[in-house]
């Protein structure tokens, strides 16, 4: 994975625990979106590029969340899991609309980091509780139509097991599918829905009702 963040110790920090995980390996950091990017095509030109990118958001010129945007856009197998120090929705739902995969709060413990990050990387959606809670009432009195009448019953139906977290291989499992055909149903939901990302479809499933993020 990539740490990026504008303070050098934070990065130590970080790096050091995350190394100390048997199945996490830390390919480099940097202190600021710009940094990544040129770091990111550095590792990719090595064949070497990271699964999961940590990105604080709070950082100058480039902050996070545009650093998600282009990240996103020009790696879309690279999953971005946003930690920060602030937690309102406003900046929530840019950062998971820029196409992050999940949401930590700086104060969380760091097992829940690196179990964000794992989680991030079988595409499944790690959010900090408080902030699930915050952003399912902030969807649901959101008022927006959406175009569910073109989904199939089967679509939707992996649409909601999508947006509670569910990886292609447990989607599969719990509809009786073959992987490849929920692999193709998800990519066909995302067609018709015109989003970019499963964090999309996910955010998606919540606003219309389809599904808690977090009510676990």
């Amino acid at each position: 994975m990539l740490v990026v963040d504008d303070h050098a110790v934070v990065r130590r920090g970080l790096k050091a625990f995350l190394d100390s995980e048997s199945d996490l390996e830390v390919v480099g950091d940097a202190e600021g979106g710009a940094q990544a990017l040129e770091l990111l095509a550095c590792l990719a030109s090595e064949g070497r590029r990271p699964h999961v990118v940590l990105m604080d958001l709070q950082m100058e010129p480039l902050d996070g969340i545009e650093s998600t945007r282009r990240i996103r856009s020009r790696y879309s197998e690279v999953e971005v899991v946003a930690l920060t120090s602030f937690g309102e929705d406003k900046r929530v739902h840019a950062a998971l609309e820029a196409g992050a995969s999940g949401y930590l709060l700086k104060d969380s413990d760091a097992d829940e980091v690196s179990a964000a990050i794992r989680a991030a990387h079988r595409r499944e959606l790690p959010l900090d509780p408080a902030i699930a809670r915050g952003l399912t009432a902030s969807l649901r009195a959101e008022s927006r139509d959406g175009p569910d009448a073109e989904l199939t019953t089967r679509e939707l139906e992996v649409l909601r097991l999508l947006g509670a977290g569910r990886s292609n291989k447990e989607i599969a499992g719990e509809l009786q599918i073959s992987e490849r055909t929920a692999r193709t149903h998800v990519s066909n939901i995302l067609g018709k829905l015109e989003l970019s990302s499963r964090t999309q479809a996910a955010l998606w499933a919540v606003r219309e009702g389809l599904v808690e993020v977090g009510a676990e």
